[in-house]
């Protein structure tokens, strides 16, 4: 239950640094930001898998650059479920989910399990 909460609060803080820093992303509270990265979580676990593997075709085609439209599409998914949190574009869509993927990222290389210990 701890590795939930650590991950939708990280998530929680990607999505808050994206609407700062993407012109197109909006919320209207914290409220709505929250639900946003609890549902864009339920995206990534259960939807995006899906959506990966009937593209691989396409990603591979384009060198993996699919990929990105994949997560961007995660993230409009998640504007249409969610009321208060909007995304203006897919292009908006697509670099927003490139500035929470790298913003996740880093905050969990400072808060995660160091290597050794991780479960193989």
């Amino acid at each position: 239950m701890g590795r939930f909460i650590a991950h939708w609060l990280t998530t929680t803080i990607a999505l808050a640094v994206c609407v700062q820093v993407v012109p197109g992303v909006h919320y209207d509270s914290w409220t709505a930001l929250l639900v946003a990265a609890l549902v864009l979580g339920f995206v990534n676990a259960v939807i995006r898998p899906l959506l990966v593997l009937l593209t691989l075709p396409l990603t591979i085609l384009t060198l993996g650059l699919f990929y990105l439209v994949v997560n961007g599409f995660g993230l409009v998914l998640t504007s249409f479920v969610v009321p208060g949190f909007r995304v203006d574009s897919i292009g908006w869509a697509i670099l927003g989910a490139l500035v929470v993927s790298v913003i996740s990222w880093f905050i969990g290389s400072f808060t995660g399990e160091p290597r050794e210990h991780r479960p193989r």
